[in-house]
């Protein structure tokens, strides 16, 4: 019994398959991604890091599998290294003696 007369051609895939159209595709999520790494570097990296880094991975369509979009792998990349320089330049800037002389 195909559904009583209604055939899976029509809708090969199941509802819950399917995804929705309405966010963001993955390349405007890869120059997002890239633009937030790029800003990261002047102003507010430890916020724009992990943003690029999420951004990047989310374009990348969260595997490391199969073609890698360029703006993608630039915004991974880049907010990595946005957010590790961050993180050292906290740490430097807590460390004893660096308060008030």
């Amino acid at each position: 019994m195909a559904g009583f007369g209604h055939g899976t051609r029509r809708h090969p895939r199941s509802r819950g398959r399917t995804w929705s159209r309405t966010g963001p595709d993955r390349a405007t999520l890869g120059i997002v991604g890239a633009i937030c790494a790029i800003a990261g570097f002047f102003v507010l990296g430890i916020i724009l890091g992990p943003v690029a880094i999420v951004c990047g991975w989310l374009a990348m369509g969260r595997s490391w599998s199969g073609p890698r979009p360029a703006p993608a792998l630039v915004a991974l990349v880049l907010g990595a290294i946005d957010t590790l320089l961050a993180v050292i330049w906290l740490a430097g800037a807590a460390t004893p003696g660096m308060g008030l002389a």
